[in-house]
């Protein structure tokens, strides 16, 4: 059986970094046109300040006024959007009800996120319940490599001891799957749960 390896972020959990902003910077933002402008001034596409707080290279009091510097926001304005980061990853309960049938079914399930420290640490914590349902993961932000580098995938195959063809990963960004099928994995362009699971049973890699 293959084992299955999800993407948190859009896929097991919420997320939607305007509504971010939008709660953080009610001041700046009114209509969804600031919205995606502050959205896009903070998480630079992941790349960026926001990439190198993913990769666990820099902590939360440098990435605030390394953010502020360049965009023109207040340092509490900037802490606002981090601190309402893992506030809005919540878990979604149709990627949860495909979580505990591929469970039940027997397969062993693994996580593999772009993701900083500190907010995996909320994470683990709140939903402690979520998490039980995997064997193990990788948190970028504890491993200092990121999405879609080659030496993500490798490390994580070695901690999930698994050999790359036997490893299937959901994810919602198609270049982040193409780097996992470049490394041997197998992989699905996550959309929504039920499609998600409907490309898994087409491929034979879950009955």
């Amino acid at each position: 059986m293959k084992r299955i390896v999800f993407d948190l972020g859009a896929v097991v959990l919420r997320w939607r970094p305007h509504e971010v902003v939008r709660a953080a910077l009610p001041a700046r933002v009114a209509t969804p046109a600031d919205a995606a402008h502050w959205a896009a001034q903070v998480f630079q596409g992941y790349g960026g300040d926001w990439g190198d707080y993913d990769r666990g290279t820099v902590a939360v009091p440098e990435l605030v006024a390394r953010i502020a510097a360049r965009t023109g926001l207040g340092a509490a304005e900037v802490q606002a959007v981090v601190d309402g980061v893992p506030e809005e990853l919540r878990p979604l309960p149709e990627t949860v009800a495909l979580i505990q049938r591929l469970r039940a079914a027997g397969h062993r399930l693994h996580y593999l996120s772009n993701m900083p420290a500190p907010c995996a640490d909320v994470l683990e914590q709140r939903e402690a319940a979520l998490f039980a349902h995997f064997e193990g993961g990788v948190f970028s932000g504890r491993v200092q490599r990121v999405k879609p580098e080659p030496g993500i995938y490798a490390l994580a195959a070695e901690r999930f001891g698994a050999a790359p063809g036997d490893l299937v990963f959901l994810d919602d960004h198609e270049p982040n799957i193409v780097a996992a099928r470049a490394a041997g994995w197998h992989g699905v362009h996550f959309q929504h749960a039920a499609q998600a699971e409907a490309a898994l049973r087409a491929a034979g890699w879950v009955g």
